[in-house]
């Protein structure tokens, strides 16, 4: 994991990714579908999909938005199908990259994805030709209030079930296993935190550092044209970028 904190380069990714709000709400969208699909459309026996919905409230998407996605994909109004696809590769300089997608016309995706990769001198790979390289993980982000107490919480995390708590300056990172991650969420929301960020991430065990600046920039162009892809859901990767402040 970085040593600074992660919190930042998703902060950075996302508020790039996503500076029309309605994008987040579309890609949301999408994850409420496959969550119903796979899980039934009522939240009470369907884990995944309060997980999604929380999300959602993270995101200030408004309950009409939720509720009407719901519908959606239980074919109340539409019925277009969903399916998530999983692509592998390297960008310059060696560095690892996972994409998440969640789309209804695999071919334009893979089509705009490869595209993506090939515009900065990236390549695309096979399944299981990097995702070897990371650790799969629940990570809840808990914004740093003042007098929170770092034991406290720690203690309060693993009778939980979290698996580890990292402190950063502004935020707590706990992680759990993928399968405990919504009964973390859920135990931890009823005691009371909120979160700034609550998801399965792809977690790389370890970075790459990028010294030649021309490569770092081509790394960091690629990451953000995946991102502002419609399909693409999520894009992990192991390069040790700078944080926002260090660029300024």
């Amino acid at each position: 994991m970085s040593g600074h904190s992660k919190w930042h380069n998703i902060q950075a990714k996302k508020g790039k990714a996503d500076a029309a709000r309605g994008a987040i709400f579309t890609k949301i969208g999408r994850e409420i579908a496959i969550a119903v699909r796979e899980g039934g459309a009522n939240p009470d026996s369907n884990g995944k999909l309060r997980d999604v919905i929380a999300k959602a409230k993270a995101n200030n998407m408004p309950n009409d938005n939720i509720q009407r996605s719901i519908k959606k994909a239980s074919g109340e109004l539409s019925n277009v199908v969903y399916e998530q696809i999983t692509y592998e590769g390297y960008a310059p300089g060696g560095v690892a990259v996972i994409v998440e997608t969640i789309t209804d016309n695999r071919n334009r995706t893979a089509s705009d994805v490869r595209h993506c990769f090939a515009k900065y001198d990236g390549n695309m790979g096979t399944t299981g030709s990097v995702s070897f390289m990371f650790d799969e993980k629940g990570v809840l982000v808990v914004e740093r209030a003042p007098g929170m107490d770092e034991d406290e919480l720690m203690m309060q995390a693993l009778d939980a079930g979290a698996e580890d708590m990292k402190a950063e300056e502004d935020v707590f990172e706990i992680y759990t296993a993928p399968a405990d991650f919504h009964n973390v969420r859920e135990t931890l929301e009823q005691q009371g935190l909120t979160f700034l960020s609550a998801e399965v991430q792809k977690i790389p065990q370890n970075l790459v550092t990028i010294s030649d600046p021309e490569t770092l920039e081509k790394v960091q162009k690629m990451l953000d044209l995946l991102d502002e892809s419609d399909d693409v859901q999520n894009v992990f990767h192991n390069a040790d970028l700078p944080d926002e402040e260090d660029e300024d």
